[in-house]
């Protein structure tokens, strides 16, 4: 077999695997913000096998996004040319239909060929298999060759933190890495941790003579991240910022949990009435978070600033029943209790208090639609990231915390204790209504007289 194809005999490739053209169309998926498992279903491949491509790879590509040439016999090429052999169709002939050259027919034929059962038998899936295992260029990593630049990385990325006069400082005890991301509100691992760019960089000023000191900072990233690799710690993902155990897909990471959110109520297409507070009745909304997953809501109204503290308790089952993915919101700011408690504070303002609600984009407002339904009130959300469209709220939100400040439990206030230091920030005059009281602001707007906004005709 040696002598008739002239390569070394190769291992049974035994049930032919996922060709790699398909897992070049998975990876086109996963850029586009598919899940592993959803981008696996999308080519025809299972959810286990989507979700093996991206572990061993470390979320990461490489040269899987880039097409095949064709300079190189496709899949598809390659089934024809085992329908035309089993047809008995010559080699010339093979070449012409596909217009490829008769060596390269001939030299397939015979590189190619399945063995095992003793003379040289054609099929496409065996030849593409040989094709894709030949076509491997290791190439051992630098970080494995150069001790020196290992050492380097490898120190820089895990190095311990120490005080001035130099003795290391072992910070907090932590879990064993699992093969996890970072967990989140938990102590993490106290090291230098510089990024992969940092090293990279640094690398040229520490070494500006030694050329051999040289390393990109993807190559970095590839030596954490993929499996084959083997060339740094796994573990030193735990030591970078983000923590990540795989690298996120820049449009997987663009995507936010807002899926509630739609043009129609985007705050572009609030009312121009809204901006010159001359009408009352428009309102600025948001949470302000505690500890333990306890949370207030905050109300205020943009042309008197008066402001309203809804209360969120913690569902009766919070810390008895085990937490449920995808389940009710226990600690009690979920979408449902918000809008409860939005319903029930808004059904005591009169009709004209309730013209619209500008709020963050945060998921507990997801039953705006009801909401509006059910009070009248029109709902928009701010812009990503942008708090200043919201300006009069964050600063009130700023007075709130002078009475519950950050890292204290408020699931601990009732409604009354809510409602004391609303009417107290309620009661303290503001310079920018002329020193007057939010309360006493709003009051002049409420029973004013209505003035004749009847245009004449004559």
């Amino acid at each position: 077999m040696k002598e008739q194809t002239g390569r070394a005999p190769m291992k049974s490739p035994g049930k032919p695997s996922l060709r790699r053209d398909v897992e070049r169309l998975f990876w086109r998926e996963i850029a586009k913000g598919l899940t592993s498992e959803e981008a696996g279903i999308a080519v025809g491949a299972s959810r286990a096998v989507g979700s093996r491509w991206f572990r061993d790879r470390g979320g990461m590509p490489t040269f899987m996004l880039t097409p095949l040439t064709g300079r190189y016999l496709s899949f598809e090429e390659r089934e024809e040319i085992a329908l035309l052999k089993a047809q008995g169709a010559g080699v010339r002939e093979t070449a012409g239909r596909l217009g490829r050259d008769p060596s390269t027919i001939s030299r397939e034929l015979r590189r190619n060929a399945a063995t095992r059962s003793g003379k040289l038998d054609y099929r496409a899936s065996v030849a593409q298999w040989k094709a894709e295992t030949t076509a491997r260029r290791p190439k051992t990593a630098k970080l494995i060759t150069n001790e020196p630049l290992h050492e380097y990385v490898q120190t820089r990325l895990s190095g311990r933190v120490r005080r001035p006069n130099g003795t290391p400082v072992t910070g907090p005890e932590t879990a064993p890495w699992k093969g996890r991301n970072k967990p989140r509100r938990q102590d993490r691992r106290w090291a230098t941790a510089w990024s992969p760019e940092q090293i990279a960089n640094r690398l040229r000023i520490d070494f500006p003579e030694d050329v051999s000191m040289r390393i990109s900072h993807e190559a970095i990233y590839q030596a954490l991240y993929v499996q084959s690799r083997g060339a740094l710690r796994r573990e030193l993902v735990t030591c970078l910022r983000t923590g990540r155990a795989l690298r996120v897909p820049r449009s997987r990471a663009r995507q936010r949990p807002s899926g509630h959110v739609t043009k129609e109520v985007m705050i572009s297409e609030r009312p121009a009435e809204v901006e010159d507070r001359a009408i009352p009745g428009h309102w600025e909304g948001d949470l302000v978070i505690g500890t333990g997953r306890s949370a207030i809501g905050t109300l205020v109204e943009r042309t008197s600033r008066f402001t309203m503290l809804i209360h969120l308790p913690r569902m009766p089952a919070y810390g008895i029943e085990p937490r449920i993915k995808n389940g009710p919101a226990l600690a009690g700011y979920g979408a449902e209790a918000v809008r409860m408690a939005l319903c029930e504070q808004m059904g005591t303002m009169p009709e004209q208090l309730r013209r619209s609600l500008t709020w963050d984009r945060g998921k507990e407002l997801a039953q705006h639609t009801q909401l509006r339904r059910e009070t009248g009130i029109m709902v928009y959300f701010a812009d990503p990231h942008s708090p200043w469209q919201r300006g009069t709220n964050e600063n009130t939100n700023g007075l709130v915390r002078q009475y519950f400040p950050k890292g204290t439990d408020l699931s601990r206030w009732s409604a009354d204790d809510l409602s004391a230091v609303a009417a107290t920030l309620n009661d303290r005059p503001r310079k920018t209504l002329k020193w007057k009281t939010p309360a006493e602001a709003l009051d002049e707007l409420v029973f004013r007289p209505q003035s004749n906004d009847v245009a004449t005709t004559g």
